[in-house]
């Protein structure tokens, strides 16, 4: 062999053999692929922190979407271990940067979150990838630079490394998001953790936000449609003001009902917090009525509306109710228990409650029937609405009432 050919060789084998020192240092392989990266120790993770004051929040922000937490989701003891979470959600109003909140209401053990998108930016707590909420906690996100149109569809990700306890979530969306584990993605109607969406929006007055029950979560609507009677409201709106949508099916004003807590307990949180918050609409009572066990006292439910609208009043909010509709049919229905209803509804038609309303009643009640809803707008149970229905409440809001400041009365000065 040349002298030549045989110092490129020995050259070539020095070569060689030191990429194979840094491949060991390294703890890899020339052949092997990129290794996920560690979860970091749990103290390096940002601490959860009161949503209300968030890292680097300046600017002019509202909530373009927001959901209220139900409870811990069934068969879901342990979370979801290793597995990515995608919620898909609406927005109202659109932004040059947007913000998320994640709660851990429900849960019992602390959750961890290594890493988090929104429509693929990547998220942030405190600086830090990962972050780590306390049970019964939440948390606010830094901004993320990520331009939200209004009336567009936003993909928040999320994974869950390890076991997490009972998920925090809201069923019965009527919006079709997904979860993945890394070897299949499935379809689910629920939205896990994340509870609001906030944007960075220096023209926005703020937001409207709504408390209801399930004819405010939109049950009876077409999936993936966004034709909650909120929706409407929204499009209506045209992107000036954010909306933001705290309805739960079978939720109840005075007491627990079949779903979330009370409206006067969850009031503060899933309403008076909300980013931006500027009015408010109340939608509840009907489950107090017609849900066992039935309220028989229409006083006590005027009470309590009477109460959140003084809390809202007291926060400098504009207060709008609307008026329980018609359930003839429905198999809870009985003359009694639709006089409850009649009788809360002359109260807030008196102005006595809310600074104005919203009816509710009239625009979907069947003339010929006035206890029954119109079959046009009936969803096929007689409480519930269908897409006809829900667009007809929520052009039945006058936006008058949503826009104006609200002006003390005389015994508040």
């Amino acid at each position: 062999m040349p002298r030549r050919q045989g110092y490129a060789l020995l050259i070539a084998l020095l070569a060689g053999t030191a990429v194979l020192a840094v491949a060991a240092v390294l703890g890899t392989t020339l052949f092997a692929g990129p290794r996920a990266a560690p979860i970091p120790p749990a103290e390096t993770h940002a601490a959860a922190r009161n949503p209300v004051a968030p890292a680097n929040a300046a600017g002019n922000w509202v909530a373009t979407w927001t959901t209220a937490p139900v409870g811990a989701e069934p068969g879901a003891a342990n979370g979801f271990p290793g597995s990515t979470i995608r919620n898909v959600v609406h927005t109202s109003v659109g932004g040059d940067a947007a913000r998320i909140t994640l709660s851990n209401l429900f849960g019992t053990v602390p959750l961890v979150v290594d890493r988090a998108t929104v429509n693929t930016r990547p998220v942030t707590f405190d600086g830090a990838t990962s972050v780590t909420i306390a049970a019964g906690g939440r948390v606010v996100s830094d901004p993320v630079v990520v331009p939200v149109a209004p009336d567009s569809d936003l993909r928040v990700d999320f994974r869950t490394p390890r076991a997490s306890g009972p998920v925090t979530y809201h069923p019965n969306t009527h919006q079709t998001s997904a979860l993945a584990d890394g070897r299949a993605t499935w379809s689910t109607t629920k939205w896990r953790y994340l509870t609001a969406v906030d944007v960075r929006n220096e023209a926005a007055p703020g937001t409207v936000v709504v408390i209801g029950d399930s004819l405010t979560a939109g049950s009876g609507s077409t999936t993936d449609a966004n034709s909650r009677w909120t929706d409407v409201l929204a499009d209506r709106l045209g992107g000036r003001y954010g909306v933001a949508n705290a309805g739960i099916a079978g939720n109840r004003l005075l007491t627990q009902g079949s779903a979330g807590q009370a409206g006067i307990v969850r009031f503060e949180r899933d309403v008076l917090s909300v980013a931006g918050a500027h009015t408010v609409i109340v939608a509840l009572g009907i489950n107090d009525v017609q849900q066992a066990p039935q309220e028989p006292d229409a006083g006590r439910i005027v009470a309590g509306l009477r109460t959140l609208a003084d809390q809202a009043r007291a926060r400098g909010l504009t207060v709008v109710g609307a008026t329980l509709t018609p359930f003839e049919g429905f198999p809870t229905w009985t003359p009694e228990r639709n006089a409850v209803r009649l009788a809360v509804n002359e109260q807030i038609r008196s102005g006595s409650v809310f600074d104005a309303y919203v009816d509710f009643d009239e625009a979907v009640r069947d003339p010929a029937a006035p206890n029954r809803v119109l079959a046009a707008y009936d969803s096929g149970d007689h409480l519930h609405f269908n897409d006809a229905g829900y667009r007809t409440l929520g052009e039945r809001v006058d936006l008058t009432s949503l826009e104006r400041a609200r002006t003390p009365a005389s015994d508040e000065l």
